[in-house]
């Protein structure tokens, strides 16, 4: 196996988003070429409820898929498709906007007050942006975890780990999705598809993600990796917890408007006007 490489290291950088919402985003708008097909990763862990509890009010979304994997806390749902609930700690939210969808999403925290999640957009291609939206409420129960003779636990959110195969399917950009947790001083090795796109992105512990280069890495950094056919990850001696993230790109030309993702900027002014013309709802 050719081992994939460290192409870049960043750290997430302080954001607010929604009515107020303080986080840490990973990537964004200006790193669409680097992480096709994938758009945007938050992190709102907080233990500041002032920080989170104003939500994200009623907005629309199009052309994105946007995934939410709760770590701590409730974030109540509600959008246009007629879904209402709440998902909860270990929980995933894996919403497809399609032609279009309005919805409502609001962190309350648990008892002692603390939020802790990621959303990652993904880019729709050209052919489904204007698929029919649907709603997937995966719950923790859903999600498998793979254990390792190692001690190592993975977390199979989407895509496949070995014979395990993650409870998100049909998904056109053929996703990976791991939250991956190593005990200290323990080696991680995962295949992954020449020419796909692979991150990591830590949130506990520390360690290395290139075994050629390069010291250890701890919470909040991002590791964007060049091609080959797999990574390998070691954990320092407090052990490590970190998100790995596998999509195929896209290779379109992108025309982002906030919470809108389209080709052309033809399409995107005309998902606007139909916003304001209250005709963005194509869904009965």
């Amino acid at each position: 196996m050719t081992t994939r490489a460290i192409k870049r290291v960043s750290t997430s950088q302080p954001a607010m988003e929604g009515a107020g919402v303080h986080l840490h985003r990973a990537f964004g708008n200006n790193d669409v070429p680097l992480f096709d097909p994938f758009l945007l990763l938050d992190d709102f862990r907080s233990a500041t409820p002032e920080h989170y509890r104003k939500g994200f009010p009623w907005h629309p979304h199009r052309g994105i898929e946007t995934i939410t994997y709760v770590l701590r806390g409730d974030v109540a749902h509600g959008d246009s498709l007629g879904n209402w609930g709440d998902i909860g700690s270990g929980d995933v939210q894996w919403m497809t906007a399609g032609s279009g969808i309005i919805h409502q999403e609001m962190p309350k925290g648990d008892k002692e007050g603390k939020m802790e999640g990621f959303q990652l957009w993904a880019n729709l291609p050209a052919a489904a942006k204007m698929m029919p939206p649907r709603y997937r409420d995966i719950t923790a129960g859903l999600i498998p975890t793979v254990t390792l003779d190692s001690g190592a636990s993975i977390k199979v959110v989407c895509g496949q780990f070995g014979d395990v195969q993650g409870p998100v399917r049909d998904v056109v950009i053929e996703p990976q999705y791991l939250d991956v947790m190593l005990p200290p001083a323990t080696t991680f090795c995962h295949p992954t598809p020449q020419g796909h796109t692979v991150f990591a992105y830590v949130h506990a512990g520390a360690g290395r993600f290139d075994q050629a280069v390069g010291g250890e890495l701890g919470n909040r950094s991002l590791v964007l990796y060049n091609q080959g056919e797999g990574v390998v990850i070691s954990s320092g001696a407090g052990g490590l917890r970190f998100l790995l993230v596998v999509g195929k790109p896209l290779g379109e030309p992108v025309a982002w408007g906030g919470p809108i993702v389209m080709n052309s900027q033809e399409e995107l002014q005309l998902a606007f006007d139909e916003l304001r013309g209250d005709r963005f709802i194509k869904h009965g």
